[in-house]
């Protein structure tokens, strides 16, 4: 559809899990109770980092960087998908379309090398402790902490450009829970070609390294912890990276699921129920493994509440 007399589409309506048969206002409550308890337990890491000295550590300020990005992935996504469910849709410009899809690849870049310098912190302190100190110092911590995000919201616009220049004309209803990339690509009438070339030339720097690099380390860091010779002594160190590997599993777990496998024989529902998995429940998910799991964050939070 390339004619002058196709009408061009300024609005489009992001559907959600449309008809809920009477649940809406129950999935609505729901939804809004998983937005509040996430931005507060990232906010509430990101405190405790902030006020408790004991937490100054690079592990921890990475942990903060997480936190913000899950902040930003929920901020972006929850907002729209509560309008959606309570009133059975939710209209938007397309440039506030495009917009949601642009956070949306950039905190997936910035989360996937953030977990990667975790890995790496992990690897120095578990297989060269000695060096660890000197290694990861103020500088390298700071390079590495805003190094994501530069990556993150620079690189992504190779690939939201093009989009933004797109013609749609295919309809304007989005049968999804966010405008992800897919969706925008099948209303535009233009050439998509460049889109997909993007896509894939920009999955492997992005996405495949850094989840490659996560395994090479943590396959060292299991080497080291299997040369301890006392059982105490390694569930001591386990325990050090356990709640970075929870996170990462959950992460990745759902990244591949989603956009990895391919999604023939999939039903509409089920495409639906994995985004939301990887979108609303690892950023709640993440504050509780680091929280219940972390005896740090325990004693801080001890702390803060006997003040």
């Amino acid at each position: 559809m390339t004619g002058n007399n196709e009408s061009r589409v300024t609005e489009i309506i992001l559907l959600g899990f449309g008809n809920l048969y009477g649940f809406n206002i129950l999935i609505f409550i729901i939804f809004l109770n998983i937005f509040l308890f996430t931005v507060t337990g990232n906010l509430l890491i990101i405190l405790l980092v902030s006020i408790s000295r004991h937490l100054h550590s690079p592990m921890y300020f990475f942990l903060c960087h997480l936190s913000m990005s899950d902040i930003v992935l929920t901020m972006n996504i929850l907002p729209n998908l509560l309008g959606a469910t309570l009133n059975g849709g939710k209209r938007m410009t397309i440039v506030g379309c495009i917009t949601q899809c642009y956070f949306f690849s950039g905190v997936m870049v910035v989360e996937t090398f953030l977990l990667s310098v975790m890995s790496y912190d992990r690897y120095l302190a578990i297989c060269v402790p000695l060096r660890y100190v000197t290694i990861m110092d103020i500088t390298l911590c700071t390079c590495l902490s805003v190094l994501p995000w530069v990556l993150g919201f620079s690189l992504n616009l190779i690939g939201i450009i093009p989009i933004s220049n797109f013609q749609f004309c295919e309809g304007n209803i989005i049968d999804h829970i966010f405008c992800d990339i897919s969706p925008l690509q099948k209303l535009s009438c233009s050439d998509k070609s460049l889109v997909e070339f993007l896509a894939f030339l920009s999955s492997t720097p992005l996405f495949i390294c850094p989840c490659v690099f996560i395994i090479v380390t943590y396959v060292h860091i299991f080497l080291m912890i299997l040369r301890i010779p006392s059982t105490t002594g390694r569930q001591k160190t386990f325990s050090n990276c356990s709640s970075h590997l929870l996170v990462v599993s959950a992460f990745y777990g759902t990244l591949i699921t989603k956009y990895m496998i391919p999604s023939v024989g999939h039903s509409l529902l089920l495409n639906k129920i994995i985004s939301l998995l990887h979108t609303v429940f690892t950023p709640l998910f993440n504050p509780f493994v680091y929280s219940l799991r972390n005896r740090d964050f325990r004693e801080a939070l001890r702390k803060i509440s006997k003040r």
